[in-house]
C-alpha cells in the first residue's frame, strides 16, 4: 500500500472522472445494492437529515425508523435454508439436467432404473454442498451471536450499566473503556483527557495498523468531564458507506456547532491509550459504515472451469445423438417388426395367458410414443455422459491442493509468523495460467519499513553513518549522550557526525538555524502520536543499569514516524501531543509549542503545514511536501536563496535515482495581520458544512507562500528479500509484471531498476499529460515513433503465423493475448528491437481511463514489456487491471498490502494479499495471502503448475471415464433391438462413479506431480505450458473422445465375441463389463501418473480390488437377478485372459502414439522431465543472459 504523501496524488476528480467506469463495475461485483449510498452522496441534505437525540432514545426512535444494533452476516435460516440454498444450488445447469433425468425416471414408461437409485447421485451431490454450506452458515450465526451478546456500558437512569450490543439503540449514550471495541457508530462526547482527545485503531476497518486520533468538542467534553447530565441534538447525514467523512452539526446547551470525521468512531474499531470515551450512537446494526462496507467479494470461477462447460455441451451434443440413434432404431425396428409384436417371445404387445389379463395389452403405446419413450429411456440409461460427480471431484481435490499450498514450509514467513493462506478453493489451477502481475510497490516490492538516510539541509547534504569505525562510534555516543540518557528508539537510528555537531554549536549563524528549524519541523508537523514507557536499560560502555524512557511512535504513515523518529536521534523528541500543544525536548530542554492549526496533506495541495506558537508568541508556519508543489511556493528574495534551491534540487535527483523517497521541508514567520485574516479564514472553514476541504484548501493557500526553503528528506524502503529474483523468474517464465505506485516517477523509476523490472537497454515511453488532447498527442506520438500496431491489425498478423517447427501458435503482443514464451524460437525473431517500457502517471490516467483513449493506451502497454504507473489513486489501480482484463482473454493477478490495493485485488482474476505492516485489509479481499512477494515465484512457477495439470488432466480423465462407460452401454443396446434394456445393474451404474473409480481419480488430482519444484523453479520457461493450454484444450479433449471411442468398442466387442457361442447369461457379461471396465479406466490412469507413492498404488489397485469385493457382495444377495454370477465367472481362464485381453488391445493405440509423440515432438514438460530423470540439461531450456523470454 502505498503511503498518503505519496498515493493520494491526483486531484479530487481523478476517481469521479478517469475511474468512474471502474467503480461501477467494482461495485456491481461486490453485489452492492441500490440502498447503499455512493460516497459522492455524503452531503448533509437539510431537507432529509437524520435526528439524533443525545440520551433520548425513545424520541429519537419514537416512528422506528433506525434499526437495533443486532447483525447479521448469515446467509440462512433454519426455514429459509433448505428451499435458498437448493435454489443457489441448481444455478448449476448440470444439476437441473440431473434433475430433469431423475424426474423422467419416476414415470412408470421411462423407470429404466430403480425409482430410488435414480435419485441417490444427485441427492448425494445437494446433500454434501448443503451439508458444507450448512456448516459454513452455522459458523456465521455463531460469529454473529458472539458479536450481538457482547456488552457495553449505557447510560440508564442516570448510570452506566451493562447492555447487551444487540440492545443498543440510536440516541443512547455509551461509555468504552481502553482496549474495547466500539460497538456501533458513535459522536464522541467526551474523554479521559481534559483536552478530549481519543487514539483508536481502525485496522478491522480500513487495515491501518496506525493509531488514529479523535476528538470530542470542547463544549461537550468539558460538561461530560464534569460529570452533568447531557442532552442535545444531533443533525446528521443518512447512512452511507464512506468511511472518510462525516458531516453533521449539534446544538449543545443553545450553541450549534458542526461536527467532522474527526469527533466520530466507527463499529469496529479499538480504542488505544486512552482511559474512556463517551459517546451518543447515531448509526446503529446494519446501518453502520462498516456494515454498510462489508460487501461480499465478488465470486471468482476458474476459466478451466469456463472452458469444461464448453467440452460439457459437446457432450451433450454426443448424448442427444446416440438418443436419437436409440430412438430411431426402435422406430424402424417396431416398424418391421409390426406383424410379429403379439408373437414374439421377448415383446408383445398382449397378455397370451387366460383369464382377467387376457387379451389385455402390455405398457405399449404405439410406434410414435414407443419411439419418443425409447428417446426418453435412452436419456436415463446414458445420463452419466455428463458427470455429475466431476464438481465434487473438483472440489475434493482443490481442497487437499489448497492444504499442501498451505503446508508449504517454502512459503512461510518467519518475520511475520505467516504461513500461506488458500481464501478462495474455486480458482487453484488458474495459478497456472497468468499472464499478467499487477503489484502494488509499497510494502509488496518493498519491506514498508522506512529508514531515514539523508538529509540536505541548508545546501549542505548529510548521510547516515554506518558506524563501523571506533572513533567514529566514541563521537557519535558522545554526541548523542544527552539524548540517549533519557530517550530510548525502538530502533536505534545512525546519524550524521557532522550534522549532530552543527545541532551542538551555540544558536548562531544562518545555516544553524535553518538545521534547528529544520528538525523542529520534522518533529512537529505531523500527526504522529508518541507512546512513553518506562524501561531499565544498559548503558555505555560501563554497562551501568538507568531507568529511561522508551519511546515509541504511532502515525497514520510510517514516512512520518520515520522522520520523527530521525529528528528524535539528532536531539529534537516529540514526547507528548494533546488536541491544542506539543511538547518536544531539545538536547534535554523542554520546549512547548500550541497549535493554532494544521492543515493535513491532501491529494490536491500534496503538503502539510502546522501553525505554531512559541513560548515568545512567535508564530510559524512549518511545511513539508512532495517537491512538485513546494519549489512553487519558495521565497526567491536573495541570491543565497537560489544557490540553497539549486543545490537541493540537485540532491533531491540524487535522492531519487537511489530509490529514496523525498519530501521538501520549509518554514516562515507569520506577522499578527497575517495570523488574524488566517485564523478568522481557518475558523470559518473549519465550521463549514458545505466544501470544507475546498474552504480548507483556500485557507492553507494563505499561510502556505513565500517559504523559506530548510532543507529536504530522504527515506530508504527498502526492497523485500528475494524480490529482484523473483520477478525475473516471473519475466523468463513469460509473465508480464506490472507495478502501480504512488511513489514519484523518479523513486519509481529506480525502484524498478534495483528490482531488474527496467533494464539499461529499454526505450522508456513517459506519458505526462495534463489535459486529455496532451494525453493522447502523447499516445499517438508514441505509437508512430516505436511502430506499435493498433489492436486489430495485431489480431490479422496473428491468424497469419504459425510457428513451422512446433505447431504452436506464434502469439505476439495482441489484444487477446500477450508474449508467450516460446522455447525454440524461428530464424526471423533473433533480430528484435529493444524492449520498451511505459511509464505513465496518475494524472495522465485521468484523462485516458475514458473510452476515447483506452484503445490507444492498451495498444502502447500490450507492446510494451513493463508498464510502470506513478501517482496512481485505488480506483486507477483497479482501471488498469480491467483494461487487460476486459480486453484480452489473459489471466491477471493482483497483489497488494494495504486498503488501497483491496480495489485492483478484487478486479484481477487472482488477488493475493500481503501480510505486511499495514493492517489485514488486503488480506480479507484476496483470494490468496502470503508473507512476502518472493512467495509469488513458487506459488506461480511451482504450485500453479502443478495445479493446472492436474486439474486439467483430471477433467479430461472423467470426461474419458464416463464415456466409456456409456459408449459400452450404447453398444449394447444397438445388439439389443434398440431395447433400452441393461446388462448391468442399477447399483453397478451408481457405484461406477461414486465408487469404483472415484477415489484415485481424487489422489492422483491432489498428489500428482510432473516434475520436481526445483526444476519448476530452475526452467520457468516450463510455465509457459499453461499460457499454451498443454493440459486442457478443444484438441486434447477430440483425441480423448476418439480414444475413448476405440476403447469402448474393444470392451464391448471382445467379450462379446468371445462368448457368442456359449450359454453364458446376460447378467454375467454385465459383471464381466462391469470388472473390465474398471480395470481399463485405473489402467488407463496409471499410464498417465508420473509420481508414484504409496497413497497412489493404494488408490488405483486398492480401487479394482474394491470394485471385486463390492461385486462379490452384491452378488451374494438372492433377490438380485445377478446372483452368484461372480463366483461361475471367476473360475474360468477366459475370464480373466478376456479381461487382460481388452485392457492391452484398447490402450495399445495410445501408449503407441505417445511413444511416437515423445520421440519425435516432445513437449517441453517431456524433455524436462527425461532431464530430471538423467540428470541433464535440456539444451532448449537454458536461459541465456541477455535472452528475452519471448
Amino acid at each position: 500500500m502505498e503511503l498518503h504523501n505519496n498515493s493520494n496524488t491526483c486531484t479530487s476528480f481523478d476517481i469521479s472522472r478517469g475511474s468512474s467506469v471502474v467503480q461501477d463495475k467494482l461495485s456491481k461485483s461486490r453485489g452492492v445494492g441500490n440502498k447503499s449510498v455512493d460516497f459522492d452522496d455524503n452531503l448533509l441534505h437539510a431537507e432529509n437529515p437524520r435526528l439524533i437525540y443525545i440520551n433520548d432514545p425513545r424520541g429519537t426512535n419514537y416512528k422506528y425508523e433506525f434499526t437495533g444494533n443486532e447483525i447479521r452476516t448469515s446467509k440462512y435460516t433454519l426455514i429459509t435454508f433448505l428451499p435458498k440454498n437448493l435454489f443457489i444450488q441448481f444455478h448449476r445447469v448440470a444439476y437441473l439436467y440431473f434433475l430433469a433425468i431423475a424426474a423422467l425416471n419416476q414415470l412408470p414408461p421411462l423407470a429404466v432404473f430403480g425409482r430410488t437409485v435414480s435419485l441417490f447421485p444427485l441427492l448425494f451431490v445437494l446433500c454434501i454442498s448443503a451439508i458444507k454450506d450448512g456448516y459454513e452458515d452455522w459458523r456465521r450465526h455463531r460469529s454473529d451471536r458472539n458479536e450481538n451478546n457482547r456488552e457495553a456500558l449505557v447510560l440508564q437512569l442516570g448510570e452506566f450499566q451493562m447492555k447487551k450490543w444487540k440492545k443498543i439503540r440510536a440516541g443512547e449514550v455509551v461509555k468504552i473503556h481502553a482496549d474495547e471495541t466500539i460497538p456501533c457508530d458513535m459522536v464522541l462526547l467526551g474523554t479521559s483527557d481534559p483536552s478530549g482527545l481519543a487514539y483508536i485503531q481502525s485496522m478491522n476497518l480500513d487495515g491501518e495498523s496506525n493509531l488514529k486520533t479523535r476528538y470530542a468538542r470542547q463544549e461537550t467534553a468539558s460538561s461530560v468531564f464534569e460529570g452533568c447530565n447531557v442532552s442535545g441534538l444531533v443533525r446528521c447525514e443518512q447512512p452511507n458507506r464512506n468511511i472518510y467523512e462525516f458531516t453533521a452539526n449539534m446544538e449543545f446547551n443553545g450553541q450549534k456547532f458542526p461536527l467532522s470525521q474527526s469527533n466520530i468512531v466507527l463499529r469496529g474499531c479499538q480504542l488505544k491509550n486512552t482511559n474512556w470515551i463517551i459517546g451518543v450512537v447515531v448509526y446503529a446494526g446494519q446501518e453502520t459504515k462498516a456494515m454498510l462496507n462489508s460487501a461480499v467479494s465478488p465470486l471468482k470461477r476458474s476459466k478451466l472451469e469456463s472452458y469444461m462447460n464448453r467440452e460439457t455441451l459437446w457432450l451433450s451434443v454426443f448424448l442427444l445423438v446416440m438418443c436419437s440413434v436409440v430412438a430411431l432404431g426402435m422406430g424402424l425396428w417396431l416398424h418391421s417388426h409390426e406383424e410379429e409384436l403379439d408373437t414374439l417371445p421377448y415383446y408383445r404387445k398382449r397378455y397370451l395367458t387366460k383369464g382377467k389379463e387376457n387379451e389385455k395389452t402390455y405398457r405399449y403405446y404405439g410406434i410414435p410414443m414407443e419411439t419418443f419413450f425409447s428417446f426418453l429411456s435412452s436419456i436415463i440409461v446414458f445420463q452419466i455422459m455428463i458427470p455429475i460427480s466431476l464438481y465434487i471431484t473438483m472440489e475434493l481435490v482443490r481442497l487437499g491442493q489448497s492444504y499442501f499450498m498451505i503446508e508449504d514450509k517454502h512459503m512461510y514467513d518467519r518475520s511475520s509468523d505467516s504461513r500461506f493462506q488458500c481464501r478462495s478453493l474455486n480458482i487453484n489451477e488458474d495459478l497456472g495460467q497468468v499472464r499478467y502481475v499487477f503489484s502494488d510497490k509499497t510494502g509488496t516490492l518493498t519491506e514498508n519499513k522506512m529508514e531515514f538516510r539523508k538529509a540536505s539541509v541548508y545546501g549542505n547534504n548529510y548521510e547516515s553513518s554506518d558506524l563501523t569505525d571506533d572513533s567514529l562510534l566514541d563521537h557519535n555516543i558522545r554526541a548523542a549522550a544527552v539524548i540517549r540518557s533519557r530517550w530510548k528508539l525502538k530502533s536505534e537510528i545512525s546519524v550524521d557526525s557532522k550534522l549532530m555537531d552543527l545541532l551542538h554549536k551555540d544558536l548562531a549563524g544562518d545555516e544553524r538555524i535553518a538545521a534547528h528549524e529544520f528538525f523542529l519541523t520534522l518533529s512537529a508537523c505531523n500527526t504522529v502520536i508518541p507512546i512513553v514507557s518506562h524501561v531499565t536499560s544498559c548503558h555505555g560502555r560501563s554497562e551501568s543499569l538507568e531507568d529511561v524512557e522508551a519511546i515509541d511512535y504511532q502515525g497514520e504513515s510510517p514516512d512520518e514516524q520515520a522522520l520523527v523518529s530521525a529528528a528524535s536521534a539528532y536531539g529534537y523528541t516529540l514526547f507528548e501531543r494533546t488536541s491544542g500543544h506539543i511538547v518536544i525536548d531539545i538536547n534535554g530542554n523542554k520546549l512547548r509549542l500550541d497549535v493554532l492549526g494544521l492543515h493535513e496533506f491532501d491529494s490536491v495541495r500534496k503538503r502539510m503545514s502546522v501553525v505554531i506558537r512559541f513560548p515568545n508568541n512567535t508564530v510559524k508556519v512549518l511545511v513539508k511536501g512532495a517537491d512538485t508543489s513546494m519549489f512553487s511556493i519558495l521565497a526567491r528574495d536573495t541570491e543565497r536563496d537560489d544557490q540553497i534551491r539549486g543545490a537541493t534540487e540537485s540532491h533531491l535527483t540524487e535522492y531519487s535515482s537511489e530509490g529514496l523517497r523525498t519530501l521538501v521541508v520549509a518554514a516562515r514567520d507569520l506577522a499578527d495581520a497575517e495570523l488574524e485574516q488566517w485564523q478568522c479564514r481557518y475558523e470559518d472553514a473549519s465550521t463549514s458544512l458545505i466544501d470544507r476541504a475546498a474552504k480548507l484548501r483556500q485557507t492553507a493557500a494563505l499561510v502556505e507562500c513565500n517559504l523559506n526553503l530548510l532543507g529536504a528528506t530522504a527515506i530508504e524502503d527498502k526492497l523485500q528479500d528475494g524480490v529482484p529474483e523473483a520477478i525475473e523468474a516471473l519475466r523468463q517464465a513469460g509473465i508480464r509484471v506490472w507495478v502501480l505506485t504512488g511513489d514519484k516517477q523518479e523513486t519509481a523509476i529506480s525502484i524498478g531498476l534495483s528490482c531488474k523490472l527496467l533494464t539499461a537497454d529499454m526505450q522508456q515511453i513517459i506519458i505526462n499529460g495534463n489535459s486529455e488532447e496532451e494525453c493522447g498527442n502523447l499516445l499517438a506520438d508514441a505509437k508512430i515513433r516505436h511502430g506499435v500496431q493498433s489492436a486489430n491489425k495485431k489480431k490479422q498478423n496473428l491468424k497469419r503465423k504459425k510457428n513451422s517447427e512446433n505447431g504452436y501458435l506464434e502469439i505476439p503482443d495482441d489484444a487477446k493475448s500477450s508474449n508467450v514464451p516460446q522455447l525454440r524460437v524461428g530464424k526471423e525473431e533473433s533480430a528484435v528491437c529493444a524492449p520498451l517500457a511505459l511509464i505513465i502517471d496518475g494524472n495522465s490516467l485521468v484523462y485516458i481511463l475514458e473510452k476515447d483513449l483506452e484503445s490507444e493506451l492498451f495498444d502502447i502497454a500490450t507492446s510494451c514489456r513493463v508498464v510502470l504507473c506513478c501517482r496512481v489513486a485505488p480506483l486507477q489501480k483497479a482501471g488498469i487491471v480491467d483494461l487487460i482484463k476486459s480486453r484480452t482473454d489473459n489471466m491477471t493477478l493482483a497483489i497488494g498490502d494495504g486498503a488501497n490495493d483491496v480495489s485492483m485485488i478484487q478486479m484481477a482474476d487472482v488477488g493475493v494479499g500481503i501480510c505486511g505492516q499495514e493492517g489485514r485489509q488486503a488480506v480479507m479481499a484476496s483470494d490468496f495471502a502470503m508473507g512476502q512477494f518472493r512467495f509469488l515465484k513458487r506459488l506461480l512457477l511451482v504450485h500453479g503448475h502443478w495445479n493446472y495439470q492436474r486439474v486439467g488432466y483430471l477433467v479430461l480423465y472423467n470426461f474419458y471415464r464416463n464415456a466409456v462407460f456409456v459408449l459400452m452401454l450404447f453398444w449394447y443396446i444397438l445388439c439389443t433391438a434398440f431395447s433400452t434394456t441393461s446388462a448391468l445393474t442399477d447399483w453397478s451404474s451408481v457405484f461406477y462413479s461414486v465408487i469404483y473409480t472415484s477415489v484415485p481419480t481424487i489422489v492422483v488430482g491432489i498428489l500428482d506431480k510432473d516434475l520436481s519444484h526445483r526444476t519448476l523453479l530452475k526452467y520457468p520457461k516450463l510455465y509457459g505450458a499453461g499460457h499454451r493450454h498443454e493440459a486442457y484444450n478443444l484438441q486434447l479433449f477430440w483425441i480423448t473422445m476418439i480414444d475413448t471411442l476405440w476403447q469402448s468398442l474393444v470392451l464391448f466387442y471382445i467379450p462379446f465375441f468371445t462368448y457368442k457361442e456359449s450359454s453364458i447369461d446376460i447378467w454375467s457379461m454385465g459383471s464381466l463389463w462391469t470388472i473390465a471396465v474398471v480395470v481399463l479406466v485405473n489402467i488407463h490412469l496409471a499410464m498417465d501418473i508420473q509420481r508414484w507413492v504409496f497413497i497412489t498404488h493404494a488408490a488405483v489397485w486398492g480401487s479394482i480390488i474394491i470394485t471385486y469385493a463390492c461385486m462379490v457382495v452384491l452378488d451374494s444377495i438372492p433377490i438380485f437377478p445377478n446372483y452368484r454370477t461372480i463366483y461361475h465367472l471367476a473360475t474360468s481362464p477366459t475370464y480373466w485372459l478376456t479381461i487382460l485381453l481388452i485392457t492391452i488391445v484398447a490402450l495399445l493405440p495410445r501408449f503407441l502414439s505417445q511413444v511416437v509423440h515423445q520421440i519425435f515432438w516432445p513437449l517441453d514438460i517431456q524433455i524436462a522431465r527425461e532431464a530430471e530423470i538423467f540428470r541433464k540439461v535440456p539444451p532448449t531450456l537454458r536461459s541465456k543472459p541477455d535472452e528475452d523470454s519471448s
